[in-house]
């Protein structure tokens, strides 16, 4: 994902933003031919790299203080968590695999529906509710920025 973490933004634009880059990627994957493999091969594993890194910022920063700011986020936060198991499995296969495998094409198109899924509990229940808690976005966000920086330097 690119990376603008210069300008401020709240936690949940940061991580709206990240989620309509990885909505893009995939509509990109969609519209490759069978004979675009390395190509392919490119894009699902930039796919992937970006949501390893979106998973972990989520997991570490955002879902923590989600979590501690009211008992009423512990079931939103369980969830997500272990759709974020799911998704690290397929991402973990698709990585080791070639876009000639048996396969392949339907563990994208698995990871991008699984992700579309968490997407809109995300949007749809989980942000509106850490704004409603009123967490601290600003300070959660540039800690999710400079966390970023720091994945996509290792990556």
């Amino acid at each position: 994902m690119p990376n603008n973490a210069s300008a401020k933004v709240d936690a949940v634009e940061l991580l709206e933003k990240q989620h309509r880059e990885v909505e893009a990627m995939f509509e990109r994957f969609e519209k490759m031919t069978d004979r675009a493999t390395v190509s392919k091969k490119k894009l699902a594993d930039e796919i992937c790299n970006a949501l390893i890194m979106h998973a972990t910022i989520e997991e570490e920063i955002f879902y923590p203080a989600t979590r501690e700011a009211s008992e009423e986020t512990g079931d939103m936060v369980d969830e997500a968590v272990v759709e974020h198991a799911s998704a690290k499995d397929l991402i973990a296969q698709i990585m080791e695999m070639d876009p000639g495998d048996d396969l392949y094409d339907a563990k994208v198109k698995v990871l991008s529906e699984l992700v579309e899924h968490h997407v809109e509990e995300e949007e749809e229940e989980m942000f509106p509710k850490a704004r409603e808690l009123k967490l601290d976005l600003a300070a959660l966000g540039e800690e999710m920025q400079m966390r970023q920086k720091e994945i996509e330097a290792s990556q």
